[in-house]
């Protein structure tokens, strides 16, 4: 009996239990100009192009695996240095967190970006401690974007989710500048701070080793506020039209976003498996109305793919508020695998 029999979900594998591990090794296998792994284990992945400028910060992320490009995905010129990859949904261990960062360091430190779920805390806090003992100077930046997850007064219990993708994108604009280790986690913080993400579910997913939904949502409901591996969001209800779930949605994160005159909006809209760009962009359409509505100027769209949930249909929005500074940030190129920037026009 072949293992697609006892596990009957409609995904392109093989042994469920080798998900993970063929999914990096064909990740290696077509990028190997920009990608390899160290410590002889794949799920310790690095840029394999060498840090520019000598002796920069380092950058390492990590996290469960379901999420491309979240986390590995953004390991490259312009961003991030290194990721310890964990199986689907589960957090990597303290000693590849450790591996990739002394793959890493140059000698300037090195600083920690993960989303705010305990055993990631657990595994990094070890491997700073570790990384000490081998006179590795670290910090520690916890993305918790999430507003469906808390209430504002309770923001260190709120899940980091898509909006981590502005932490990587500025801290990993300050490192390549050649700013010191405080300086870019200091930016990185301020970009976690500056923004905020709301999710909204249609559908379940499946994750390989487990074979049945997480979770489920009945044909006509949506989930307001659901995290990305399927955790309970602010409500259940009926499914509603595009114009009106932004409407319920984006004034949650605007509320907590104060914008002066000169500040700026940058969007995330991210698709979170099984949502077509088609119907991202009537979403955004939406946006666009109720932004300009209230006078809020837009800096630059991201627009597609940046955090998934395996094959979840579904979507979340990420609005980051931006100073000059920030955007500053913001706007240098980026060169990953899975994700390109030109330099953006100020």
């Amino acid at each position: 009996m072949e293992i697609l029999d006892i596990y009957p979900m409609k995904k392109f594998i093989n042994a469920p239990s080798e998900y993970v591990v063929e999914m990096l090794a064909g990740i290696y296998a077509a990028h190997p100009r920009q990608l390899k792994y160290v410590a002889d284990d794949v799920h310790c992945l690095v840029n394999a192009v060498p840090a520019v400028p000598a002796g920069k910060v380092g950058l390492v992320t990590g996290g469960g695996s379901g999420h491309l490009p979240l986390f590995l995905g953004y390991v490259g010129e312009g961003m991030l240095d290194g990721c310890a990859v964990g199986d689907v949904f589960q957090s990597p261990s303290a000693d590849q967190i450790l591996n990739v960062t002394k793959a890493v360091d140059q000698g300037s430190g090195v600083l920690y970006l993960y989303g705010n779920y305990s055993g990631d805390i657990l595994n990094f806090d070890l491997a700073a401690e570790l990384a000490g003992f081998d006179g590795i100077n670290t910090a520690t930046v916890v993305g918790a974007d999430d507003v469906g997850s808390a209430t504002a007064d309770r923001r260190s219990k709120r899940r980091g989710v898509a909006g981590i993708f502005f932490i990587y994108k500025i801290a990993g604009a300050a490192a390549a500048a050649g700013l010191g280790l405080e300086e870019v986690a200091r930016l990185a913080a301020r970009a976690g701070d500056a923004t905020k993400t709301i999710g909204v579910a249609l559908s379940p997913c499946i994750i390989p080793e487990v074979g049945t939904p997480a979770f489920t949502v009945a044909e006509d409901e949506m989930e307001l506020g659901m995290g990305i591996h399927g955790e309970p969001g602010i409500s259940t209800g009926k499914r509603e039209s595009a114009d009106r779930i932004i409407d319920r949605i984006l004034p949650l994160l605007l509320d907590e976003l104060t914008f002066s005159q000169n500040d700026q909006a940058a969007i995330l809209l991210n698709g979170l498996g099984a949502t077509p760009k088609d119907e991202l962009y009537i979403l955004y359409n939406r946006i666009h109305q109720v932004l300009a509505e209230r006078r809020i100027a837009v800096f630059h769209v991201y627009c597609g793919e940046f955090a998934t949930a395996m094959e979840m249909t579904g979507f979340s929005l990420s609005v980051c508020k931006l100073d000059a500074e920030l955007k500053g940030y913001l706007a240098q190129p980026v060169n990953t695998p899975f994700f390109i920037q030109p330099r953006l026009d100020n």
